[in-house]
């Protein structure tokens, strides 16, 4: 029970995270025009590189090295404040070097400035540590108030096209104002390391370094992406992109949450040499990812057409297509989460997973080139998705000696046939019937229902294992 709760508490931080924009952006895509949203959406790209350099991929080596000495409070402690000074000094080395891009920044350089709030935030983000303890109550609900409060700015303070710059602060000041609210509780709790321990945090800096390649590498997909459709088609295109990446992302979340969820978990069982442990965990969250990631794939391919222009106003129709080719990455990533930050990295085989991302990045700079110059969006949008399917066919590759993979692909055929067979009806709805609210939530009622009955049909796994946790429930 102690996994689901945690996973629920994820799913609202990743949720809370993504959800400001995403509520707002009905309000501002009318607001500040495409124009504006594209000039957000470039410049954050370009300030993501910097703030990638400060984070320098603490996020997973953070929350992995904390779950390894979570029994041991005076080593955490330690443990806690090497890493954050590592990351401090990260944050200052990169904003000089942000500096030094200014002189030579030839764009708007008020929105890149307020951009800049995004880069100091990064030190205060300590999110990793109350992940590692698989705290995820507190960091839900200290950031809870902090977005509902940024989101009411919004609505009071954007007003015209003009609010670019006050719409951009207001977005970074609510990550700073919600990194600095986990702060207390650490220091409380965490601050004192102890009379006579001597922190040494420089040797988490070669480890921290071979977790920040793969995180470089994620990073390209979506802002090299913004960033090349900026410079080669406009600044607009850049933003239907973001756009579109934000309903994915979102859906994402209740996916990829199990990842930052089962991380310290599978890390903890791998420290105490429990590979069956490890095994066990890995097939079951394989399974679940896999029940959550086909109807999701298929229902946001199945509405997009609709929800786009219905969303975000008949400007913004492009991002419909967008999504419905963008969909398909949420089954790819759903699967190499698992793999990668369910695996990969919990029992230390780094390399692999930074190799995989690697070549992903490496197939999306060098398909981004072609398909933005013939297809602009849409080809950006296929890059993304080749690069996805190019990493989780690495990751299964590296795996195939260690893990069952047969085990693992099992029964996703009940789930493919239940997307599928969810997937034609809720896409002749949506392009044959009037767009409207009322039908898009028809849509997605038809959908759900049809995928339960399929998989009930099926007697997919996933079935068993809820009745087997309704079981231990009631026994407790």
């Amino acid at each position: 029970m102690r996994v689901v709760k945690n996973y629920l508490y994820n799913v609202g931080y990743q949720v809370l995270a993504i959800i400001v924009p995403l509520i707002t952006s009905y309000y501002v895509s009318r607001v500040l025009s495409p124009e504006g949203v594209g000039a957000n959406a470039f410049t954050n790209s370009i300030i993501q590189y910097f703030m990638l350099l400060a984070s320098a991929g603490i996020g997973y080596y953070g929350n992995r090295e904390i779950a390894y000495v979570s029994d041991n409070k005076q080593k955490m402690a330690a443990t806690f404040w090497e890493i954050q000074i590592v990351k401090t000094g990260m944050t200052i080395v990169s904003y000089l070097f942000f500096v030094i891009f200014m002189i030579f920044y030839s764009g708007t350089k008020e929105y890149m400035w307020a951009q800049s709030i995004n880069l100091v935030a990064v030190a205060f983000d300590i999110s990793w540590l109350y992940q590692g303890l698989e705290d995820f109550k507190r960091t839900v609900l200290r950031n809870a108030f902090v977005k509902i409060v940024s989101m009411v700015a919004i609505f009071v303070f954007i007003k015209s096209p003009n609010d670019v710059t006050l719409y951009i602060t207001v977005l970074a000041l609510s990550t700073m104002l919600g990194n600095l609210t986990l702060w207390p509780h650490a220091i409380k709790n965490y601050g004192c390391v102890g009379h006579g321990v001597r922190l040494n945090p420089w040797h988490h800096f070669v480890p921290i370094v071979m977790m920040f390649v793969p995180q470089i590498a994620t990073q390209l997909y979506v802002q090299l992406n913004r960033t090349m459709l900026g410079l080669m088609v406009d600044q607009k295109a850049s933003g239907f992109y973001q756009y579109s990446d934000n309903i994915v992302k979102l859906i994402l979340t209740f996916v990829t949450a199990t990842g930052t969820v089962m991380l310290p978990h599978v890390a903890n069982a791998f420290a105490k040499g429990d590979m069956k442990k490890v095994h066990e965990m890995l097939y079951k969250s394989f399974d679940f990812v896999s029940v959550l990631a086909y109807p999701m794939m298929f229902g946001v391919a199945g509405v997009s057409l609709t929800l786009a222009p219905l969303y975000y106003s008949a400007k913004y129709a492009p991002v419909g297509p967008a999504m419905l080719i963008e969909s398909i990455v949420i089954l790819m990533i759903a699967w190499s989460n698992v793999i990668g930050a369910q695996y990969l990295i919990p029992v230390n085989r780094v390399k692999d997973y930074t190799t995989s991302v690697t070549v992903g990045a490496v197939i999306n700079i060098i398909l981004n080139f072609p398909l933005i110059h013939f297809w602009g969006l849409q080809g950006a949008m296929w890059a993304t998705v080749m690069s996805e399917i190019s990493v989780t066919t690495y990751q299964l590759f590296v795996v195939r000696n260690s893990l069952n993979v047969k085990q693992m692909f099992g029964s996703t055929w009940k789930y493919l046939l239940s997307g599928a067979v969810m997937f034609v009806p809720v896409f002749w709805l949506n392009t044959h019937m009037k767009s409207s609210w009322l039908w898009l939530l028809i849509e997605v009622i038809v959908g759900t229902v049809i995928y339960l009955c399929m998989i009930f049909l099926l007697r997919a796994p996933i079935i068993n294992q809820l009745k087997d946790l309704l079981v231990r429930r009631r026994q407790r």
